[in-house]
């Protein structure tokens, strides 16, 4: 007998909460500011403090960049605004959650 999911009652193999998650809770925040030295880096805010480390590599790896994830954001260097974007509809957000901000700090 395959394994349930005890969230929904699915089988694992059919399970939907990760996907029903990312639809209703998260709304993402993707801004551009400039660190020392005058190095640009992306802020990427709002996604869970459960995927933010596995997202972060995620887009390490897809970007060829350097980065980190600190309290709860992602922080990519260089500038990446619209391509992480373009990332991030792929992992499955939804693109209604995703907004660029033009905001610098």
């Amino acid at each position: 007998m395959p394994e349930m999911c005890k969230v929904c009652g699915l089988p694992k193999d059919l399970c939907v909460c990760d996907a029903l998650e990312k639809e209703q809770t998260q709304r993402i925040e993707i801004y551009l500011t400039t660190k020392r030295y005058r190095k640009k880096v992306t802020i990427v805010e709002g996604i869970d403090e459960d995927n933010v480390s596995k997202v972060a590599k995620d887009l390490k790896h897809k970007l060829a960049c350097g980065g980190s994830a600190k309290d709860g954001k992602v922080v990519l260097q260089g500038v990446h605004v619209k391509k992480v974007k373009e990332e991030l509809i792929r992992m499955g957000f939804p693109a209604d959650n995703i907004r660029i901000s033009h905001r610098t700090k």
